[in-house]
């Protein structure tokens, strides 16, 4: 992708009509929150009929809980859009085959015993699930996970399982990623959304596909959609939009992929960039 200079904002007027963003390293500061300023932005699109939608894999609990002053307009991409919702109005869902529970699980079980500081957290529809109980691993699934129950065996569960998500204590991509890559093929993905954690979702299932799905269900266009992304995770989400943006602490293949830049969370760049793009809109 050819990008225009730094930071650059593309000349309005824009027809906006939907507004997607990934939240850790985007639209979280460097404390992992939600900025302040977002809140009276989120109202300005509201007013002009704009869909504010976070994209994450944190869970929908989660999300609904830090966006909870969005009320019945809330809508949302979780679990790396694995579930969409908007309102109470499920848009899409995308569970996990049943059958390669087992293996996943097993196959983290044994890395964890053979040394590897890791914990594996089961994410379904009702709730997460994790066997793992000491403070240091749910002190980093607690934030993600605000629906997170300890069972005893989570090849037991009884829940639409959404995604797998597994933490790694050290890099995700060198110590943990290949050994989970034999699930990597026709009915399962394999995905590092970040430093430590590793997604392990369907076939088929990305933010790029729910961000369709909620086009289809707002009738909203790829030229009516920004989106604002920095991990790999986010790849297929900036395919969705004609107005993209990669922040500037953003992976190396986000950069290439989006349209166009953003600066980087710390700076505030969501806030930043949808004030220029909501200058000038189309009457």
């Amino acid at each position: 992708m050819t990008h225009a200079d730094a930071f650059h904002v593309p000349a309005g007027p824009h027809d906006i009509r939907l507004v997607v963003c990934d939240m850790d390293g985007t639209l979280l500061d460097g404390a992992k929150e939600i900025p302040e300023a977002v809140w009276p932005l989120v109202e300005r699109m509201r007013e002009r009929g704009i869909a504010f939608a976070p994209a994450s894999g944190r869970q929908f609990a989660t999300l609904a809980r830090q966006f909870a002053r969005l009320g019945e307009d809330l809508v949302v991409i979780a679990e790396n859009g694995a579930y969409v919702r908007r309102g109470a109005t499920e848009v899409s869902a995308s569970p996990l085959p049943a059958a390669a529970m087992p293996a996943i699980v097993a196959t983290v079980r044994a890395h964890a015993a053979a040394g590897n500081d890791v914990g594996v957290v089961v994410c379904g529809k009702r709730s997460a699930y994790v066997e793992r109980t000491d403070d240091a691993f749910l002190g980093k699934a607690r934030p993600y996970y605000a629906a997170l129950e300890v069972v005893e065996d989570l090849t037991a569960v009884e829940d639409d399982i959404l995604k797998v998500a597994i933490y790694d204590f050290g890099d995700a991509a060198h110590d943990t990623a290949p050994v989970l890559a034999a699930f990597d093929g026709d009915a399962l993905r394999v995905v590092v959304s970040d430093r430590h954690w590793i997604d392990i979702m369907g076939v088929g299932v990305d933010k790029g596909v729910a961000v369709r799905a909620l086009q289809a269900a707002l009738d909203v266009t790829p030229a009516q959609t920004v989106v604002f992304g920095d991990y790999l995770n986010d790849l297929e989400m900036m395919d969705a939009s004609e107005l993209s943006f990669a922040m500037a602490n953003a992976h190396p293949e986000v950069a290439e992929r989006a349209r166009y830049r953003a600066p980087s969370n710390e700076d505030h760049g969501v806030v930043t960039t949808l004030r220029r793009l909501l200058e000038h809109p189309v009457t």
